[in-house]
């Protein structure tokens, strides 16, 4: 909060010339009176001379005062709803096409330039129009061999035209091979371990390739649901001592986060989800980030929404660090395992860097 002493237009002025709003405190736009425009203070135009600028605390206010909206920073949100919209609708092409439509076909459809469109879907969605056209692939693949479809009709029904191509690289699609995911993980083995935590029961579950699945703080059978729910037709087995140490690691932690978890894990998500923990797993133990601020270091700012969406989703909470990421005005906001354990590990972490 700012002190009540400083004028607020003074801190208006610096968020201006910084081009950073949080400076102000609270949310504003500033006008142009020789220009007679209104912008955000992020605006990449030229900064104006302090005499003449106005401070607005929104749209109505300074549209009242006869000023129009600045077409570089899209006060008002117009252009990025129609970009929004152009976007939504090439997903929508997407999600409908028996093939990956062209990237060419797409951006002639939303009537952009072919690498003007390609920024802005990037921007939006965090991916390339591939890299999404995969994952609807992956997700109309998923739920064919999941209802027990042959594995051969499966893939030509997503689209993928010949096996092959699912087998070249059976992680980036499924996590697993098609012939296991058409039995629901059958034949995959989970080893789990349990125990006590300074937050509550904790159940760790790991496959051949490393940590699947990190819980806290739920009944030990709602965890155990929760990783069944993954997947369902794996065998799990109670492995104590095999993952005693990894047990032993979480477990430390929690109690006192000394250092970040490295621990050796099988991720299985979307490609953009993927970037997202690997955006969490880079932030140093201690600090913090914000969805939109993660988003923005992604190079992909529009998709903070889609950010806290992946964050909520992590499989593997602390050794993914979702927990160091919180609201723009400072806020913790929602955390899977709780609010109150996202403060307790956050404040832990302060004092282990401090």
């Amino acid at each position: 909060m700012p002190d009540a002493t400083i004028d607020p237009d003074a801190l208006r002025w610096q968020a201006v010339l910084a081009r950073d709003p949080g400076l102000a405190g609270t949310p504003f736009l500033y006008a142009v009176t020789t220009q007679g425009v209104f912008c955000k203070p992020g605006c990449p135009s030229r900064p104006p001379l302090r005499r003449n600028t106005r401070f607005y605390a929104d749209v109505p206010g300074a549209e009242a005062d006869g000023f129009r909206a600045c077409k570089r920073c899209d006060p008002k949100g117009d252009r990025a709803r129609l970009h929004a919209d152009a976007v939504a609708a090439a997903c929508a092409l997407i999600e409908e096409s028996e093939t990956i439509p062209s990237l060419e076909a797409l951006a002639a459809r939303a009537g952009y330039a072919r690498h003007h469109f390609l920024r802005l879907f990037r921007d939006i969605t965090g991916v390339t129009p591939r890299s999404y056209a995969e994952g609807v692939r992956a997700r109309r693949l998923q739920a064919a061999l999941a209802t027990g479809e042959r594995v051969a009709d499966a893939v030509a029904g997503a689209g993928f035209g010949s096996e092959s191509r699912v087998y070249e690289d059976t992680a980036r699609h499924l996590g697993m091979t098609p012939g296991a995911a058409r039995r629901g993980g059958q034949g995959k083995v989970i080893r789990i371990a349990r125990a006590d935590s300074a937050m509550g029961p904790l159940l760790v579950g790991a496959t051949e390739a490393g940590i699947c699945f990190i819980g806290f703080n739920e009944a030990p059978a709602a965890l155990e649901g929760d990783l069944r729910a993954r997947f369902p037709k794996a065998r799990i087995e109670e492995a104590p001592e095999a993952l005693a140490e990894t047990i032993r690691e979480v477990t430390a932690f929690i109690e006192e986060p000394k250092a970040a978890l490295a621990l050796p894990l099988d991720l299985r998500g979307t490609a953009f989800q993927r970037r997202v923990w690997e955006a969490l797993v880079a932030i140093p133990l201690g600090e913090t980030r914000t969805y939109s601020g993660l988003a923005a270091a992604m190079g992909a700012p529009a998709a903070t929404r889609a950010v806290a969406r992946a964050c909520a989703q992590n499989p593997v909470a602390l050794a993914v660090p979702c927990h160091r990421v919180i609201g723009a005005s400072g806020d913790l906001t929602g955390y899977r395992w709780g609010v109150p354990r996202k403060a307790a590990l956050l404040a832990g972490e302060k004092r282990a860097k401090g």
